[in-house]
């Protein structure tokens, strides 16, 4: 049986990272039957309950373990064990460096070369990379990338970012987001999941929102920040004149538990309170979120995950650039003109940028549709590269 360490972070808090494992396990185990996947992770009940339909050994990271996170005996002991070694997501960056317990890269550019030298294949698997903004960030990133038999990339950012460092490799390809390939749970699980929280009684229509609780930290420039109080307000106020003025319901869908602070923080601020619901993956998986996006008729996201999933299940979708990788898949999915600058924050703009979607979603859905299936193909194609490399 072949041995496939899979790296990422997969905690069970972030419903994107969840369906990035979810998806990568799927498109993978399809083509390699005989496969065994180890995957390092702080919490192996959840990875352990969540994917129990693949062939899967959780490795736990906790301390007692000898690890602190990634940092430890359990990751280089799996990884150079390996038959297959995978990078998923966005773990390659450069904030907090030498903190393990919050920052992947440092460890991964130590073991990594040793995998490297141990002949084991790796690849960068439909990941991205950066923010890089330090020079021992760019060494550890450049030590990685040329660790890799394969690296398989899913954003332009990325592939902008190894120019501006001047990083080449033989074996670059355009994959996409694993997320991108979520499935719904079926219509009997939907119909619990609806009745249970009382979403979509009323016959309106219903606006998806999400809000993030890192606010502006990732581009908010000179010490200027829009403040998470300013935020909290303005979407208050955004969503009751949607309530008032377009006459649909709001639901918040949040996708990582860190949000739920803000979110109620939020929900308090709002007058139109018996309109507004909350769902979020604190109680459900992604694929029970993604039944119910599905049902959306505009979804309006602050966190990449949260626009991915959505525009996955066919919803037009619009939001704030709190990140880089928000624009990058935007302009993939040629919805970049739905995104509005922190710089250009207002109720009235926030409002008129939703309201213009609202109101032509048949046209934004009909434009976007054909470039998330071209996305999806590439994702789930990315596992027939890895033949190149691993059989």
């Amino acid at each position: 049986m072949k041995k496939i360490c899979v790296l990422g972070n997969f905690s069970g808090r972030n419903a994107g990272d969840a369906a990035i494992l979810g998806c990568l396990l799927k498109d993978v185990s399809e083509r390699y039957e005989n496969a065994l996947f180890e995957i390092p992770t702080i919490n192996t009940n959840f990875v352990r309950n969540s994917y129990s339909e693949y062939n899967i050994k959780p490795i736990s990271l906790l301390p007692w373990n000898l690890s602190a996170k990634i940092l430890g005996v359990p990751v280089f002991r799996s990884t150079l064990n390996a038959d297959l070694v995978l990078s998923t997501d966005a773990i390659l960056f450069d904030r907090r460096l030498y903190n393990p317990l919050f920052n992947y890269l440092w460890t991964l550019s130590i073991v990594l070369p040793m995998v490297k030298k141990r002949g084991i294949p790796f690849a960068l698997y439909n990941s991205s990379l950066g923010p890089i903004k330090t020079n021992s960030g760019a060494a550890c990133l450049k030590r990685v990338v040329s660790s890799a038999d394969l690296v398989i990339l899913r954003d332009k950012v990325s592939l902008e970012l190894m120019k501006k460092l001047d990083f080449t490799h033989p074996n670059v390809i355009e994959g996409a987001d694993c997320a991108l390939n979520s499935e719904p749970v079926d219509d009997q699980e939907f119909e619990r999941i609806k009745e249970k929280e009382g979403l979509f009684e009323s016959g309106r229509p219903t606006i998806g929102i999400n809000i993030n609780s890192y606010v502006d930290k990732y581009v908010s420039q000179s010490g200027q920040s829009f403040g998470r109080d300013n935020l909290t307000t303005l979407y208050a106020r955004t969503v009751d004149r949607l309530v008032k003025d377009l006459d649909v319901d709001i639901l918040f869908v949040e996708t990582q538990h860190m949000d739920l602070g803000i979110a109620f923080e939020t929900l308090s601020k709002i007058k139109n309170r018996t309109r507004v619901k909350l769902i979020s993956n604190k109680i459900y998986s992604y694929r029970q979120i993604c039944s119910v996006l599905k049902r959306l008729d505009l979804f309006v996201g602050m966190r990449t995950h949260s626009l991915i999933m959505a525009s996955a299940m066919g919803v037009p979708v619009a939001g704030i650039n709190t990140y880089p990788k928000n624009r990058g898949y935007m302009q993939t999915i040629g919805m970049d003109g739905n995104l509005i600058e922190f710089k250009d924050l207002s109720i009235d703009a926030f409002f008129d940028l939703i309201k213009g979607v609202y109101e032509s979603k048949e046209t934004h859905r009909d434009k976007m549709l054909p470039l998330v299936e071209q996305e999806k193909n590439k994702a789930a194609g990315s596992a027939d590269h890895l033949k190149k490399i691993f059989t």
